[in-house]
């Protein structure tokens, strides 16, 4: 049976995630942190937006490949290390992603525009940027809201949570307001946002 460049694609992603030598156990499974991210993203992706191109499918799938090989750690611990870490990680994953989408024979046109989608270049401009973009925001706000909840202090959460709203789209605004939150998180999130 042959397989579509997806097919390996998303094959060869999951096993580039299944090394992340980090886990997250989840309804009693523990997972590879990064395959469970990845795979978080993807099935958000196809219930929030079930049309989404297979360039958004792939960058949901990729958005944190093997991450754990540029430590936060190596970085200076302020904000410009911050910032400079995430950059260097954007660059890193789509670079990651080409070559694994290269030997699936994509094309060089679609290549790019995948890397263009996980440096998430021209945020609320590009519809399918921003669509990512919404993801991710949901994709968080599921799942690791409550871990950061429980490291950082309300007024530093508030902002945080107000950060990740005014990147959404209206739509993923929306959404988010759907999700299924303990009733202290959803207190803190009306807070933050001031409903």
């Amino acid at each position: 049976m042959t397989t579509t460049p997806f097919q390996n694609a998303s094959t060869w992603i999951d096993a580039e995630n299944a090394q992340d030598p980090n886990h997250e156990t989840y309804q009693s499974i523990t997972y590879p942190k990064e395959l469970l991210y990845s795979n978080r993203m993807y099935k958000r992706l196809m219930d929030f937006h079930p049309n989404a191109s297979e360039s958004v499918q792939i960058a949901s799938k990729a958005q944190h490949i093997c991450r754990w090989k540029i430590a936060r750690e190596s970085y200076p611990m302020d904000r410009v290390g911050y910032l400079k870490w995430r950059e260097d990680l954007k660059k890193f994953h789509a670079k990651t992603t080409a070559v694994i989408l290269e030997k699936a024979g994509y094309s060089e046109e679609f290549i790019a525009r995948v890397s263009f989608l996980i440096e998430k270049k021209l945020l609320k401009k590009d519809e399918e940027t921003q669509l990512l973009e919404d993801v991710i925001c949901l994709v968080f706000l599921e799942y690791y809201l409550d871990p950061f909840v429980h490291k950082h202090d309300r007024e530093k959460m508030k902002n945080i949570i107000l950060k990740t709203w005014l990147k959404m789209s209206e739509k993923g605004q929306q959404e988010a307001l759907k999700i299924n939150y303990s009733a202290a998180n959803l207190e803190l999130i009306k807070e933050s946002l001031e409903l």
